[in-house]
């Protein structure tokens, strides 16, 4: 399917969020809210504190995933997606590639899609096996995801992974 393909009758989504500078919890919320607005049956998971995995020199990270049935397109959704990064303040033009970021919303998964048009739109995320920090909130939210790649449950990749800092931030999910 294309990325101007609609999803009939909507797909379910999960985005990832990042926020390590600024107010990380009232930017996630924040975002939470305005990507709610948007989706059906809106949730947001637990929020956890992780040390960064690429460029170690900067602080802390929190994060959390969204999930809830969208009705566009893939292209939508990262439209949305960057949109709300800029609402809080993010400008990819002048930050470092893996830097601290205000807010940083990555497109996990679109129902069972597999979207590959470089270099924006690539679902699901690229990184997804390798990364605690999205596995987990994923996983709290759907624990029984598939990676649409190989049909493998997204679980099994957290047994293969070495420790990366990642901590309960928030044990109670928010919820509007």
């Amino acid at each position: 399917m294309a990325s101007s393909e609609p999803a009939e009758g909507g797909a379910v989504i999960v985005l990832g969020l990042g926020s390590n500078t600024g107010d990380g919890r009232a930017i996630i919320r924040g975002a939470y809210e305005l990507l709610a607005a948007r989706l059906e049956g809106a949730r947001l998971s637990c929020l956890y504190s992780t040390d960064p995995m690429y460029v170690k020199d900067q602080p802390t990270f929190l994060n959390a995933a969204v999930s809830g049935l969208f009705r566009g397109t893939p292209a939508e959704l990262l439209a949305l997606a960057q949109e709300t990064e800029a609402a809080f303040g993010r400008d990819r033009s002048r930050e470092a590639r893996r830097g601290a970021r205000t807010l940083d919303v990555d497109l996990l998964l679109f129902g069972d899609l597999v979207v590959e048009e470089p270099p924006g739109l690539m679902i699901p995320h690229p990184g997804l096996t390798e990364r605690k920090f999205a596995l987990v909130p994923l996983l709290e939210l759907l624990p029984e995801a598939r990676d649409p790649r190989t049909g493998l449950f997204l679980f099994d990749s957290l047994a293969g992974l070495e420790p990366q800092g990642i901590y309960y931030a928030d044990l109670a999910p928010y919820t509007s």
